[in-house]
């Protein structure tokens, strides 16, 4: 068996990465892709490795000599890469092909050892490696028969997206047998390079040959083997992503803040969404309005503020909408005039509060009085807090990472208490409605607001609704000019027609949301009963859809999380270089489906 890799082409969409250099010769961590690939070669007993170079030829070989590859390497050269393709290529070294078995590479890929083991483990002489097709992929795809034989090969031109289900994506790596490269590949290879290969891949001759009456071609799905295909210069920031090791391989992935759907099978019970809202309705009404949206420009502020006053139950001018709350809490700590004093905060809690304060340690007032547990009251905050200079107090209700939960009658008191001391009281109720409690939650109330115009609610939708994509927040006040002075602040279009849409269409789904809510909360009872039962884990009671726990085995927090992502794809949040853990072993785990928890449960039992 050899392997035959084509490197021949110019890498124009990675730009100045591929100024000086060939594609393979771009770097995913500490090596080069080619280092990479020809490592992993040299481990399998090849007779051979061909390489067909092209672009900065004499650079690459020169490279590949050095790496004392002790798998013989053969160098056939492209001279025509410029107006070529890899039809033309592979041509090049058809009588090369017609030795042995081959094993098809395109340089541009990073795999794991896995992938190439099930090429040669595998006894059927004639195969293609495939995977399930994710939304950023675009290239060749195949349709199979009940029995994995490839019956056609469909080109990004032709890919129906509606047919999505049915596809399969071309990983770009071929094994073929040497009785199929001498009687049907190499003499297609050939006449196909003569009359198209100059400007076709090869997934074009491969459909010439997938059109005969009996399959020749098998399908071997990828489906925990790691690979990537680099393209662009986004691809290679996932690869090195996904091909980190250890500590810093949780470390790139928590810098993302998001984006997981660029990597197929991870778990992430990080970032913290509704599992079971929006429902499979909802989204059918956002997917028959998909053309008209993203034609169309949204509204502006005030009717978006109209939108949102209708279904919180608030008049338009008390509430603004934002770009998720990020973009509200932004603009009220940095703009709000009122708010340009010393910020009252209970740590540990979401640092995007006082992460916008210009100096964080002298502008923010940390209340001293949580304990072990993590809990406090409104009258330990009031007593505390009274006779400091303060402009607003802020609390996260339910508190994020500890899921705490302060009640609606006492958190009116303490808005009482603001009025007469002469601060603001802002409450972030983003995680409210997850509170399994009977009495009502919310402050996103006319009459409440009216009476308490110091007082400020935020929520963010895209958390309880389950809709983070959207990026859709609110922050609601008695105060009016305070309101005003935020929407000229924000952009006059700060979200888009999907957003707006949404707040047109959700009051008619309120009933199918609080059942989603009720059968959240049966599922986290559920898990809270499998962590409890976790040895080496303290875990704290929660009204929110995330839990805090301590680890206490021995193992930190960081190594927990190091574990779980490189060996079953978990992330989770590591605490603890969070403000108000003091480096202790604390973790936040989201509250998913019951699959998916009961996942992660097996995951923390065999590692603590």
């Amino acid at each position: 068996m050899q392997a035959v890799i084509t490197a021949a082409g110019m890498g124009r969409n990675l730009r100045e990465l591929t100024s000086d250099k060939t594609k393979c010769m771009v770097k995913i961590g500490d090596k080069t892709i080619i280092e990479r690939t020809l490592r992993i070669l040299d481990e399998k007993g090849l007779s051979r490795i061909v390489m067909i170079t092209g672009y900065q030829a004499e650079g690459l070989e020169n490279f590949v000599k050095g790496l004392g590859i002790k798998t013989g390497i053969e160098f056939v050269r492209n001279e025509r890469y410029e107006t070529t393709n890899n039809v033309y290529s592979l041509s090049l070294a058809g009588e090369l092909l017609l030795q042995d078995d081959s094993i098809i590479l395109e340089s541009d890929s990073v795999f794991e050892s896995a992938v190439i083991d099930r090429l040669l483990d595998d006894e059927y002489p004639n195969l293609a490696l495939v995977a399930k097709p994710e939304i950023w992929m675009n290239s060749a795809a195949v349709l199979l028969d009940e029995d994995d034989n490839i019956i056609r090969f469909v080109s990004p031109k032709h890919f129906r997206y509606g047919d999505g289900l049915d596809y399969y994506k071309t990983a770009n790596m071929y094994k073929f047998g040497k009785e199929f490269l001498k009687t049907e590949y190499v003499p297609f290879l050939l006449a196909y390079a003569n009359a198209f290969g100059r400007s076709s891949g090869y997934e074009s001759l491969l459909r010439v040959i997938a059109f005969q009456e009996k399959p020749l071609i098998k399908a071997r799905k990828l489906v925990s083997e790691k690979w990537y295909e680099i393209n662009d210069i986004q691809d290679v920031d996932i690869a090195e992503t996904i091909f980190a090791g250890g500590i810093d391989k949780y470390k790139k992935y928590i810098r993302r803040f998001g984006g997981y759907w660029r990597y197929p099978g991870m778990h992430d019970f990080c970032y913290l969404v509704n599992p079971y809202f929006p429902n499979a309705r909802f989204m059918d009404e956002m997917r028959s309005r998909f053309e008209t949206l993203i034609r169309e420009y949204p509204s502006g502020m005030n009717v978006n503020s109209l939108l949102a006053g209708k279904f919180f139950g608030v008049r338009p001018e008390n509430i603004v909408v934002g770009n998720g709350t990020s973009e509200l809490i932004k603009s009220l700590v940095e703009q709000v005039p009122s708010m340009q004093g010393k910020l009252g905060m209970i740590y540990p809690t979401f640092e995007e509060y006082p992460h916008r304060k210009k100096n964080e340690e002298e502008e923010v007032v940390p209340f001293p009085g949580m304990g072990e547990d993590f809990k406090y009251d409104a009258d330990s905050l009031m007593r505390f807090y009274q006779d400091k200079d303060i402009a607003a107090l802020v609390l996260i209700n339910p508190d994020n990472p500890s899921g705490h939960f302060i009640s609606r009658a006492d958190l009116i008191r303490m808005a009482d208490w603001a009025e007469m001391k002469g601060c603001r009281l802002v409450v972030d109720e983003s995680f409210v409605d997850f509170a399994d409690v009977p009495e009502k939650t919310t402050l996103l109330d006319q009459f409440v607001l009216d009476f308490h115009p110091n007082l400020i609610v935020i929520k963010s939708i895209a958390k309880s609704f389950g809709v983070p994509g959207l990026r859709l927040g609110v922050l609601a006040s008695g105060d009016k000019d305070l309101i005003a002075f935020m929407k000229k602040d924000v952009a006059i279009w700060n979200i888009n027609s999907f957003g707006e849409y949404f707040m047109q269409i959700i009051e008619k789904y309120k009933g199918d949301y609080e059942a989603a809510m009720q059968r959240f909360m049966g599922v986290r009872s559920r898990f809270m009963v499998g962590l409890y039962a976790v040895q080496g884990l303290k875990v704290y009671p929660t009204q929110a859809n995330y839990v805090l726990a301590r680890i206490e085995t021995g193992m930190t927090s960081g190594e927990l999380a190091d574990i779980l992502l490189n060996r079953y794809n978990i992330l989770i949040k590591d605490l603890s270089t969070k403000t108000g853990f003091e480096g202790g072993n604390y973790i936040r785990l989201s509250v998913k489906t019951d699959e998916e928890n009961d996942y992660l449960l097996k995951a923390l039992n065999e590692v603590l």
